[in-house]
């Protein structure tokens, strides 16, 4: 069950570029900035350091390399479920087209994409 949209994703070209952007011209604050093992890097910005909902900036290329079917045209939203092992399953019994479960530093998350190939996330919470 999705219980809340946690964030948007934003796939740039250039991460550092457009967090200053968004940093310096909008007065978002950067809330994290994370780096995995296998060189995932994102950087995690919203209007206040209390927002509930986030931007999250991915390199695009990246993304891309990683899961060419995606369509990184347009933002996806990452939503928050308190199960998320559950949710799952109910996606795919529904016929859902979804991603493996996979562990990010802090998270678990899994994507899906809606009829028209839209990308979405949720993560565990």
């Amino acid at each position: 069950m999705i219980t809340n949209i946690g964030q948007i994703m934003l796939y740039v070209e250039n991460q550092k570029a457009v967090a200053e952007f968004w940093v310096n011209k909008i007065g978002f604050v950067i809330l994290a900035e994370e780096k995995a093992d296998n060189g995932f890097y994102w950087i995690e910005i919203a209007p206040t350091k209390e927002a509930t909902t986030s931007l999250v900036l991915h390199n695009k290329e990246m993304i891309a390399k990683m899961q060419p079917e995606l369509n990184l045209a347009t933002p996806s939203l990452l939503f928050d479920s308190f199960n998320l092992d559950e949710t799952y399953q109910q996606f795919k019994e529904k016929g859902v087209t979804v991603g493996e479960l996979v562990s990010m530093p802090g998270r678990r998350v899994f994507n899906f994409s809606d009829n028209e190939g839209n990308y979405f996330a949720i993560q565990e919470t």
